[in-house]
């Protein structure tokens, strides 16, 4: 809930208050791990095996971010929208999929 006062989470039937330096790390064992596009939205994924195509994207990151850092700002917001596009798609596919399983033959 927002409001004036502090914010609350609804978890389970339960309201917590919700702190904002609070961080959730979650650790997996799989080489690859698939999220749902609502997990990747909202969160950052760290994968630590390093490539020489990570790292090359790495370093071009930081001297975009060095060079113009503007560019850099407007990359990540794409990213961002990218991810929302990617959840919105796959709410339409399985609203679809209902849809058509629901209609008559």
């Amino acid at each position: 809930k927002r409001g004036v006062g502090p914010m609350f989470l609804k978890l389970g039937p339960d309201e917590i208050e919700y702190d904002s330096k609070f961080q959730l790390y979650l650790q997996s064992k799989l080489v690859n791990p698939h999220f749902r596009p609502e997990v990747s939205a909202q969160c950052t994924v760290v994968n630590f095996i390093v490539t020489p195509e990570g790292l090359e994207e790495q370093i071009l990151a930081l001297v975009v971010n060095c060079e113009k850092p503007q560019l850099e700002e407007e990359k990540q917001i794409l990213v961002r929208r990218q991810n929302e596009f990617k959840v919105v798609l796959s709410r339409l596919e399985d609203e679809l999929l209902s849809q058509l399983s629901a209609a008559d033959p």
